[in-house]
């Protein structure tokens, strides 16, 4: 269940990830006051391998150890026990970010847990909502939005002009609390990357520095939109690898390397037999023999498409996805 606080708990500042199990019994939702209201919400260690955002909040905190924030702030830490043994979560657990109200999965305990944190932050009158993650693969710094709408847009270029328009998976964060404000997800790059935790701190605090959303637009040339088309994931009767000839799907050992770039009809991305993989489009069906084509084994794209999140790690694999597929929308 939930644990709320209304001041930071003692010494919680001075604890890595892997050590936040000392401090708090599980996901807890710590409420700060600041010169305005309503609060800033933050999500970090929604996935427990992904420490990029508890590591800014910790720096931005110390920051202002003796100063006022700028703005109230409700910061909540998901995954305390996966953080602790350094995985996305732990085995019998659910995925935090696919839990949250619109789920479609059946996990009441989590659900609950959310639904509270929910509740609590509409109580509050949010002001706007950033949850930070991590990803498993090689990918530039960018945003992801549920809403075209420009409060979303300012807070989401905010962070970068590479902006992801998705509404799949359900059940995540951003979604849930789209309902009640201006939301983004910010995805920092691999953890311990150069540069990651500074641009989410910065990210945070000028956040935390916005009085209000612009009246004007986003200008068009700030902004670089895509939109998720679907979803990959690996059949789960098939083993795979990268660069593995005795798998039934043997990848190109530099898939990652794909992410964010413009792929062509037929660019390869490995060997493997049909149906190898699920493509699983907005509306849940499997478009996968439409996106790729098997001809001599190979697995090739039947269409122009631009993949993000694509990982070489089989355990997030598995418990997730390969990657997503997308393409370029114009400006709304």
């Amino acid at each position: 269940m939930l644990t709320q606080y209304d001041a930071l708990p003692p010494d919680l500042l001075d604890l890595p990830a892997a050590r936040l199990g000392e401090a708090l019994p599980g996901p807890s939702l710590i409420h700060l006051p600041g010169r305005r209201t309503p609060p800033l919400f933050v999500s970090v260690l929604l996935h427990g391998n992904e420490d990029t955002g508890w590591l800014a909040a910790q720096s931005v905190l110390k920051k202002y150890a003796t100063m006022e924030l700028p703005r109230a702030l409700s910061l909540f830490i998901g995954n305390v026990e996966a953080a602790r043994q350094g995985l996305r979560h732990l085995d019998g657990q659910p995925d935090y970010n696919r839990v949250w109200p619109g789920s479609e999965e059946a996990h009441p305990a989590e659900l609950a847990t959310m639904r509270q944190v929910v509740d609590a932050m509409r109580a509050r009158g949010v002001f706007a909502s950033i949850d930070i993650h991590n990803n498993t693969g090689l990918n530039p710094h960018y945003a992801c939005v549920n809403r075209l709408e420009q409060d979303f847009l300012h807070l989401a270029t905010l962070f970068s002009r590479i902006v992801v328009y998705f509404i799949r998976p359900r059940g995540v964060q951003s979604a849930a609390f789209a309902e009640l404000c201006p939301a983004v997800t910010v995805e920092c790059g691999k953890p311990g990357t150069p540069g990651s935790v500074e641009h989410a701190a910065d990210f945070m605090e000028a956040c935390l520095h916005l009085s209000e959303f612009p009246m004007h637009r986003v200008a068009p040339h700030d902004l670089d939109l895509f939109h998720t088309v679907a979803t990959v994931k690996v059949a789960e009767q098939f083993n795979f690898g990268f660069g593995t000839p005795d798998a039934d799907i043997d990848f190109v050992p530099e898939l990652d390397h794909y992410n964010f770039r413009e792929l062509a009809h037929g660019d390869i991305w490995g060997r493997g037999h049909q149906g190898s993989l699920l493509a699983l489009d907005e509306a849940g069906m499997d478009i996968g023999d439409r996106l790729f084509d098997y001809r001599n084994n190979e697995i090739a794209l039947r269409r122009p498409l631009m993949p993000a999140m694509l990982t070489r790690d089989e355990r997030v694999i598995r418990q997730d996805c390969l990657c997503y597929l997308m393409e370029r929308i114009p400006y709304p």
